[in-house]
């Protein structure tokens, strides 16, 4: 949808929810124009990888996988 400036100011709450829901919102001030889009189409246009929190929560479950400690001695070493 296209908003003029002055309807996009008093209606910015509805602005928002309707970039959510519907899509990107353009708003024009005479010649310029911006563009108003979620931060996921943001981050999907601009081509936003993952931070490295979300990349291994994709992964495979660690559930049921040992991480206890060895206790044994280890192994002698001449020297």
């Amino acid at each position: 949808m296209e908003w003029q400036l002055a309807d996009a100011k008093t209606r910015f709450s509805e602005v928002i929810n309707r970039a959510l829901k519907e899509g990107p919102q353009w708003v024009r001030r005479r010649k310029d124009e911006v563009v108003v889009v979620s931060r996921e189409e943001y981050n999907r246009l601009a081509g936003r990888s993952l931070d490295f929190k979300q990349y291994l929560m994709q992964g495979e479950s660690f559930e049921g996988l040992d991480l206890s400690r060895d206790n044994s001695p280890g192994r002698d070493i001449a020297l």
